[in-house]
This record gives structure tokens, sequence and C-alpha cells, in this order.
């Protein structure tokens, strides 16, 4: 058993191959960071704390730097999420386009505010504040699937698809 193994106990070995590969695409294992949370998230849902004291011995770099990034970037989860992401965008631009009536409509149909999960673990909503789709707002994302010119109309038929 390896050295990086045993202090680590906690990531498998699965994990623990992928995050060398990512290590191995960067000169300075620093650079890995967002790679390696990314890679973590995706096999566990959310980073927990024992994942940032690992990642930060793993990379050689300090626990707040971890802690830094993961908590700087919304697409980092410091805590459970729902199934299904939804992201909506609450621009200037998509707040001129409507998407205040959006929110108010995923809100009453989930029955959670932003920041939330539903009670059966389905859905958690965050605000994002660009989706990058400036010209086709308002726009929501649903994990990967992006939504343009969304009105409220809209929302329960779209909620529907991710049962």
């Amino acid at each position: 058993m390896n050295q990086q193994k045993n202090s680590c106990t906690i990531l498998t070995d699965i994990e623990l191959e992928e995050i060398e590969k990512e290590k191995h695409c960067y000169e300075n294992q620093q650079a890995a960071l967002i790679g390696t949370l990314k890679i973590l998230q995706k096999k566990r849902g959310w980073i927990e704390d024992n994942i940032i004291f690992a990642v930060a011995k793993i990379l050689k770099i300090p626990v707040s730097e971890v802690e830094g990034v993961s908590t700087f970037y919304s697409q980092i989860f410091r805590k459970p999420v729902g199934k299904h992401i939804i992201r909506y965008c609450d621009s200037i631009v998509c707040f001129i386009t409507g998407y205040k009536n959006v929110e108010f409509e995923i809100i009453n149909q989930l029955k959670i505010t932003p920041g939330q999960t539903t009670a059966d673990n389905r859905f958690t909503l965050l605000h994002i504040c660009c989706l990058g789709n400036c010209d086709k707002g308002p726009t929501i994302m649903i994990d990967d699937d992006i939504y343009n010119y969304v009105d409220s109309h809209d929302v329960k038929r779209i909620l529907e698809l991710y049962s």
C-alpha cells in the first residue's frame, strides 16, 4: 500500500488514480486543485470537510487554499445538494427579460428558496449571476441542460423532465 493511500484512506483507489492523472496534466500540482475537487464531487455529490484535508495533503497545499477555492466557485458544493441542480440567471439582462416571474414559479412549484433543497432531495435551487446566455434570457440550467427564453408557463413542464 503506498504512503499516499495511507494518509488519505477516505479516498478510494479509483479516486486516487483519477487525481494522479489530473496532477500529470500540470507542471504544478496546485493547478490540479479545481479538477481534483470536480473529480471528487462527481463521485460523492459534494465536498465534505474531510475531503478538503485529504486534497490538501495529496496536492501538498495549505488546507486554507483548498477551502478558499472550494467555497469561491459556485460549481463546487460544500453541503449536500439534490439529485438535480437548478441554476437560474439573476443578472440585469435576465432581470429585464423577466427572470423574477420564472424565479417565483420555480419557488412556487418546488416550495424552496434559493440555496435550499427539496425535501425529497430531487432539486437544489441556486441563483447564478450569469449563465452566459444574455441574448436568450431568461435562462435556467438544470444539471448540464440549458433552457433559454423561459417564462413562468414553461417551469412546470421543464421540472417534470427531471423525475
